[in-house]
């Protein structure tokens, strides 16, 4: 027994009409990360701070008045002042430039230098290799501090001296990070087919292996920004960095040591400071991280 078979005809109104539930699927919205947006509000503000801190205090941050000295926070002296009559907030705020552009100039060091000696490890290879990893091992055998402390004594003290002993001690971590990156890259079929298709090492290693490898790098400017930021707070804390009355974190922290007990907004505040720029700094290093893994 022989059964028909039906076929469906679809008519061409039909074919047209989308899928009710592609057409039903609702916009989403990209979810909003309150730590993220606190954190680059805070580093918005320091940035803001060095750019333009008269915009934010009319005090003078080197002299203060003798009779207004260890006053607590009031209405005209919002964070109070130091031994000096100084006002600790203008003092703050006039130090983020020694203390943010001296983190920037670390990273800066610890960026160029490392990275020019990761791609050169890990597109060259050999001996190249051999003698860049080397020296990276020396590096990372010293402690931070006391590479940085041996470079300043060198150097001399002040914060840009400080900032360069500071990149110094994080070349070895750039030079890690770009050399494995590159080597991930370099076994790419796209990096292969470049070479096959008569591109020059130069012409590849800049339009294609560097840019493929800048985004773990990029993480790692900013969880070292905040490192630097300690780094160099700690510096001027150890009377390395800018000398007095040169307002810096580390050393408002410093001279407010004195006075902790009768006069505890002198280095709580620019504590909480560096505290929040560090935090900051690590919590956009995360979501960097996250974008590119």
């Amino acid at each position: 027994m022989s059964h028909a078979t039906v076929e469906e005809t679809v008519s061409p109104a039909e074919e047209l009409t989308p899928d009710p539930v592609e057409a039903k699927r609702p916009f989403t919205i990209p979810r909003i990360q309150p730590g993220l947006l606190l954190a680059w509000l805070v580093l918005g503000v320091v940035a803001l701070w060095t750019i333009a801190p008269g915009l934010f205090t009319s005090h003078d941050p080197v002299s203060g008045k003798a009779r207004d000295k260890l006053l607590p926070p009031d209405a005209e002296y919002l964070l109070g002042t130091d031994e000096l009559g100084r006002d600790l907030l203008s003092r703050m705020i006039h130090g983020s430039i020694n203390s943010v552009t001296g983190a920037l100039v670390a990273v800066a060091v610890g960026l160029v230098v490392g990275t020019i000696l990761g791609l050169l490890a890990g597109s060259l290879g050999g001996i190249t290799d051999a003698v860049v990893m080397r020296i990276v091992d020396v590096l990372l055998s010293i402690p931070s501090l006391l590479l940085s402390l041996s470079i300043i004594i060198i150097l001399g003290f002040g914060t840009v001296n400080a900032a360069i002993a500071v990149g110094v001690g994080s070349v070895a971590s750039f030079a890690r990070l770009s050399r494995s990156e590159v080597l991930s890259v370099r076994r790419s079929d796209f990096v292969e087919a470049a070479f096959g298709s008569g591109g020059t090492f130069t012409a590849v290693l800049w339009r294609h292996i560097l840019p493929n490898s800048a985004g773990p790098v990029l993480a790692l400017v900013a969880l070292q920004f905040g490192s630097a930021i300690l780094a160099i707070s700690t510096l001027g804390f150890l009377g390395y960095g800018a000398p007095p009355p040169t307002p810096e974190w580390g050393l408002l922290i410093a001279e407010g040591r004195n006075y902790v007990a009768t006069s505890w907004w002198l280095t709580t505040y620019p504590g909480l400071v560096v505290v929040a720029v560090v935090l900051s700094a690590n919590r956009i290093s995360h979501s960097i991280r996250k974008v590119h893994p």
